[in-house]
């Protein structure tokens, strides 16, 4: 599936200036600029804030109107500065590589209406830059999200600030999985996961890099065995 272009996605006239989205990048990641021409096609503009990894060169190169900060490498840390210095009632955690589909923003804009508690997750659907074998990935992705509750961060978590306190800080300490760790204590203190009907793209660029089996295979290990320990502490 192709994410569209900043072009080919219109304005839409939406109260979003309660919105902050957040998007840490990783060290000598220029996936970020796509996702940023999309983001300026947005009216009003919500704030959007870069979060760079400490000496990145690219932080200098961002666009003016756009908040850019810098923390110690690591999606954890990055994110927690992220929503410390969020101006926004409402969060959007965003990877670098997420692309806006048709539908996302006015999903995005209908859910935010309902002011719900919990975390907010789209669907996910993969970008045409990696192996066809990618749809069963984001079929499976689905499935788990929606069947068994446990959505993953490329799936846009929006959520209110008084939420994200309750849950507390992403852990800096874990190798990998913040974003499933976070969904874990979600259920631990009983805030609900919200489906929101709508799709977002991320990139499947890794897996044509590393390759379909070994990376799919790579990532079912980690999830299963932070599942089990998470399971553990329910």
């Amino acid at each position: 599936m192709r994410a569209p272009g900043a072009a080919e996605h219109p304005p839409v006239d939406v109260s979003t200036s309660n919105l902050s989205i957040i998007i840490p990048v990783g060290p000598g990641d220029g996936a970020w600029r796509e996702l940023i021409e999309q983001l300026a096609n947005l009216t009003p503009r919500p704030q959007v804030i870069l979060v760079f990894a400490e000496g990145d060169a690219q932080s200098t190169t961002a666009p003016s109107d756009v908040a850019v900060l810098s923390a110690p490498p690591g999606r954890a840390h990055q994110l927690n500065a992220g929503i410390a210095a969020a101006d926004g009632e409402w969060l959007w955690l965003l990877h670098a590589d997420s692309r806006l589909l048709d539908d996302t923003w006015l999903a995005l804009h209908s859910h935010l209406a309902d002011a719900p508690r919990g975390i907010g997750w789209f669907r996910l659907a993969f970008t045409d830059d990696g192996p066809w074998l990618m749809t069963l990935n984001a079929f499976g992705a689905n499935l788990r999200a929606r069947w068994m509750g446990l959505p993953f961060g490329d799936q846009g978590f929006v959520l209110h600030r008084e939420d994200a306190s309750c849950l507390g800080p992403f852990n800096p300490g874990l190798a990998y999985g913040e974003d499933h760790a976070m969904v874990w204590r979600a259920h631990r203190i009983g805030l609900p996961l919200q489906p929101i009907n709508a799709t977002l793209a991320t990139s499947a660029r890794k897996y044509a890099e590393h390759g379909w089996l070994r990376t799919t295979l790579t990532h079912l290990r980690l999830t299963a065995a932070q599942a089990r320990l998470e399971s553990r502490r329910a």
